[in-house]
């Protein structure tokens, strides 16, 4: 056994030791003797997600506002993920956890503060992995019920001694169900649920300004407006950037549109790319907080984009979607809802060719052709009379 492992188990035996909760088989998230009807203050720790989890799981706050319309949710949150659910109107309170700060007296002091407030409710969701810190951080929160995973499709949470209340999560036999209903899955035995998976992001009047002012230097008047994302996280979710600059050229040849490109700092050398290779502008959108993003693809005709965590950004709108997928499964991660489609072949991302792209594309702006068309011969008529 090595050193590392050998600390890893004696460390987790004593906080076992120290730690562990006895389980408790109750559905009731109210303790027995309580005087309080129902659970109020909710405390949920999603520090170990990315943007993409944290956003197609909130479902789960809609869930618990739903089911309490009363509750109060505070939030801890990794700085990765924190721009997605800034504003979110489910969402009370939030805090985010840095690890690199954990050692500054101060940030380490405001951050017990938080936890030691009184919870009625600790939950640590679960969709791709167990996270040790979470679950220690759940056992730490001053909370009456603490709710996490006893195991993941097979795998044993090695720290489920932390949760008194305990839940299988295992979603081999549902191998395409979306992570935004698997997100519900560790507070469904405990009546909480929804039937709205929908992810949400709130954006303000300060957001919607952002995104006129950018509409005005693009010069959109009643041109379709089309969004793209190029970039991705991970390189295998990222498709051809010659196939991309080829799709903006065709579109741009049927249909004489406005379009933009989204990204932080970290793109600016795909998205040169793809404009070097236009003669025509393109507006760049970069660096921007994500209710602006949410803002400005709101007032989108199209947005396209890869597997990747604006994807999920683009998914909260109602703005017609096209998500490019290749090594992932989109069943689990495509955006759920109405005008949100989505493009696999293989798990290899350029599988997928532009015409496969392209005639979604057009199936999407032959119906905004001809909406606009209604409007317009309605307009006409009202005029005549």
């Amino acid at each position: 056994m090595s050193v590392e492992k050998f600390l890893s188990r004696s460390i987790s035996g004593i906080l076992k030791r120290l730690l562990s909760v006895e389980e408790n088989k109750s559905f009731d998230l109210v303790p027995e003797g309580s005087i309080q009807r129902t659970p109020k203050n909710f405390i949920i720790i999603r520090q170990h997600n990315q943007l993409g989890d944290l956003l197609a799981g909130v479902s789960l706050f809609r869930a618990i506002k739903e089911t309490y319309p009363q509750s109060n949710i505070t939030l801890i949150v990794s700085p990765a993920n924190y721009s997605g659910i800034i504003k979110n109107k489910f969402v009370d309170s939030i805090f985010v956890f840095d690890k690199k700060k954990i050692y500054n007296p101060l940030y380490f002091a405001r951050f017990i503060k938080l936890l030691r407030k009184r919870y009625d409710v600790a939950i640590v969701p679960v969709v791709v992995s167990i996270s040790f810190t979470s679950n220690l951080l759940a056992r730490i929160a001053n909370a009456k019920v603490r709710i996490g995973a006893e195991k993941l499709n097979g795998k044993t949470n090695d720290s489920s001694y932390f949760f008194d209340r305990r839940v299988v999560l295992d979603w081999r036999k549902h191998p395409d169900s979306n992570v935004s209903e698997r997100s519900l899955d560790i507070v469904r035995p405990f009546g909480i649920n929804t039937n709205n998976f929908k992810s949400e992001i709130s954006f303000d009047a300060h957001d919607e300004k952002a995104a006129e002012e950018f509409l005005i230097s693009l010069g959109c008047n009643n041109e379709a407006l089309i969004g793209l994302h190029v970039g991705a996280g991970k390189a295998q979710n990222m498709w051809s950037l010659n196939k991309y600059a080829e799709l903006i050229k065709r579109l741009n040849e049927k249909y004489k549109a406005k379009f933009y490109l989204t990204g932080s700092r970290t793109d600016k050398e795909v998205i040169a790319f793809i404009t070097k290779r236009l003669n025509f502008s393109v507006g760049s959108f970069l660096n921007r907080q994500i209710p602006e993003v949410a803002a400005l693809i709101s007032k989108s005709d199209l947005f396209i984009s890869n597997d990747t965590g604006i994807m999920h950004v683009a998914g909260a709108t109602n703005t017609p979607q096209i998500s490019i997928f290749g090594p992932t499964n989109p069943f689990n991660w495509a955006p759920i809802g109405e005008n949100k489609y989505f493009i696999r072949k293989s798990e290899l991302i350029d599988d997928v060719e532009v015409e496969d792209v392209f005639k979604m594309c057009q199936l999407i702006l032959s119906a905004r052709t001809a909406d606009d068309s209604k409007k317009q011969a309605g307009l006409s008529t009202r005029q005549s009379t």
